[in-house]
């Protein structure tokens, strides 16, 4: 049977545990999405810091990075899901916020390098510098006009990923972007699964907040499942109809999780 949802948006959020979102009344919209569509209780991140768990996001693997240094430092050579995606005749595009330019490969005032993974795989470096874009007014651009591609990496920036800014930052930001996707026909026709997730928590337990948005998920799902990035990457793999990369061939999937 061919996945019903033709379109996966990832936004990615920073450095925060589950307890330090769930439950918090500084994040009402977050909460409200939660209650209102697909909770992952046990979801982790891989490992720390940021990068290696972008990198295992999208490449199945950390690729041995143990820090948040740039691509010229760690150019990777390996697999990604945006490999993938053009190598099935599919269309991808990384939206990030505050980003100079297409594919910036160094960081700049509030745009982080470390959080657009996109910029580190160096056989899709010609596709980078067309597909990776600078977030506004791109993204409401393609949403509304129904151009939203088969898979989307969403990056706000350092203060509105949380990472530098507050809990309620991060939130008003959300409530003041998921709209435009929510309201989108991709999503109002069923095609769009969004999930909602932190690169990592705290500590060696590293529990993230997971909310997943989609228009056949029970108001209130909560799973209960362990589940971790690879289980991200090998959800949108099985909804976009992709074979899995790396550890995702041996995680499971969120997709499958959520009934999707």
């Amino acid at each position: 049977m061919p996945p019903h949802y033709q379109h996966v948006v990832w936004i990615w959020l920073e450095n925060k545990d589950y307890a330090s979102v769930i439950g918090n009344p500084s994040a009402p919209y977050e909460n409200a999405l939660a209650n209102a569509c697909g909770l992952a209780t046990n979801a982790h991140g891989i490992t720390h810091p940021s990068l290696p768990n972008y990198l295992a996001a999208t490449g199945g693997s950390t690729f041995g990075v143990h820090d948040d240094a740039g691509p010229a430092a760690h150019p990777i050579s390996g697999p990604s899901i945006f490999r993938q995606i053009d190598q099935a005749g599919k269309s991808w595009r990384a939206y990030e916020e505050s980003m100079p330019y297409a594919c910036a490969t160094a960081s700049s005032g509030e745009y982080a390098v470390k959080h657009n993974p996109a910029a580190y795989y160096v056989d899709e470096r010609a596709e980078c510098l067309h597909n990776d874009v600078p977030l506004d007014p791109q993204l409401a651009a393609d949403a509304s006009a129904g151009r939203l591609p088969s898979f989307a990496f969403v990056t706000p920036n350092l203060c509105h990923d949380m990472h530098d800014c507050s809990v309620a930052a991060g939130d008003r930001w959300l409530a003041e972007t998921l709209p435009m996707l929510l309201n989108s026909a991709t999503y109002r026709n069923g095609e769009l699964v969004i999930v909602l997730t932190f690169d990592e928590g705290v500590g060696s337990a590293n529990r993230i907040p997971t909310i997943v948005i989609a228009p056949t998920i029970q108001p209130g799902t909560r799973v209960s499942a362990r589940l971790d990035h690879y289980s991200l990457l090998r959800g949108t793999e099985d909804l976009l109809g992709l074979p899995p990369l790396g550890a995702a061939a041996q995680a499971a999937s969120l997709a499958a999780a959520f009934g999707l």
